[in-house]
């Protein structure tokens, strides 16, 4: 009874301080509802389910956390409690306080990989305290408490420093010959204050603070960008057996980073240079040559680089990037986040 009483003063106090911490969802309804109308008839399924249409339709811990945190920013609470609905009865099966990563709509059983993906499980806690304090909540600061210290449990070191693995299994020092091999897009910088808030045994400032060095350290190549899949077995350099390239997953970093207010201007502008085409599109790079291997056209991916020249150099987004009309899941939830963020912080960029 004790350390139960204990446990909800400690809940409570820290729901009293996270209520009094200005984050990126102060602000609400950021996102437009004409825009947020589109994406909920593009990718949200009546059942909660938020759908990858660019990954053969799957869902998993990255789209449920991203369409939580959508809804906070939209200010939806019917359409949040949906969508954390099916998070919890389809993807909290583990017994360690995570989420499987995966569901399938087309297999039997829907998971068909018990794994976790941390950055999935970071976002889902992270819009569950957001939503826990902007509709005064108290159980959903209490299942983010749950995450964000089970989550804690795959933190680590290596060299001195404080990283993250990316899943439970496969990623480890005694794993892989590479191992630990870590993905720095995991780091979704503007959470880590909040669970230093709400699970504040671990130390979040080492992670936010440690991660912006790693990605200072993993600028490799002509272009000088991080590799997607980084080996720390030694030096920082592409982990094996995954293609040696800025990826898919790479894109957001510069966007978490604005977002947290990560105030490294000379990182963001090597990030958003690097990624960027002759022609204004996102580039997938080869580390190793700096060859572009994939030109990414879609306005989610070229808002990105936008934000970052406005919040630098005070040169508005273009208005083309400023319409929000949904085209894949991945992009559209970044263009929906970027949208919000200068809604937010820099609304300038948006005149």
């Amino acid at each position: 009874m004790i350390h139960a009483a204990y446990r909800g003063a400690a809940l409570a106090a820290a729901f009293a301080a996270l209520t009094a911490t200005t984050t990126m969802a102060d602000a609400q309804a950021s996102i437009r509802t004409a825009d947020w109308t589109a994406y909920q008839q593009s990718f949200i399924a009546p059942d909660g389910r938020v759908i990858d249409d660019g990954n053969g339709n799957i869902s998993h811990s990255e789209s449920q956390g991203y369409g939580l945190l959508l809804a906070t920013l939209a200010d939806d609470m019917a359409a949040f409690d949906l969508i954390w609905s099916f998070t919890r009865t389809e993807l909290l099966l583990r017994d360690d306080g995570l989420s499987v990563w995966k569901w399938d709509p087309a297999a039997t059983p829907h998971v068909t990989d018990p794994n976790n993906a941390t950055d999935g499980d970071i976002l889902i806690a992270y819009a569950l305290a957001l939503a826990g304090r902007q509709w005064q909540r108290p159980e959903l600061l209490a299942s983010s408490r749950t995450m964000a210290e089970a989550i804690a449990g795959l933190i680590g070191t290596r060299q001195g420093r404080t990283v993250i693995m990316p899943g439970s299994v496969g990623y480890g020092a005694d794993e892989r010959p590479d191992g630990p091999v870590i993905n720095l897009s995991y780091w979704i910088f503007e959470a880590f204050p909040v669970f230093a808030e709400i699970a504040p045994d671990t130390d979040w400032q080492a992670v936010s603070d440690d991660g912006v060095a790693l990605l200072q350290q993993s600028l490799l190549g002509p272009r000088r960008l991080p590799p997607e899949w980084l080996s720390l077995q030694a030096r920082p350099r592409s982990a094996d057996g995954f293609p040696a390239e800025f990826g898919y997953n790479a894109v957001r970093i510069p966007l978490y980073l604005m977002r947290a207010g990560v105030t490294d201007d000379a990182l963001l502008r090597t990030l958003a240079d690097g990624m960027s085409t002759e022609t204004g599109e996102v580039a997938i790079v080869d580390i190793a040559t700096g060859n572009v291997k994939t030109a990414l056209a879609d306005p989610g991916y070229a808002i990105i680089p936008a934000l970052v020249g406005c919040v630098l150099d005070d040169t508005p987004i273009p208005q083309a990037l400023q319409r929000f009309e949904p085209t894949l899941y991945y992009p559209s939830t970044l263009h929906l986040l970027s949208l919000s963020y200068a809604t937010q912080a820099h609304p300038e960029c948006l005149e």
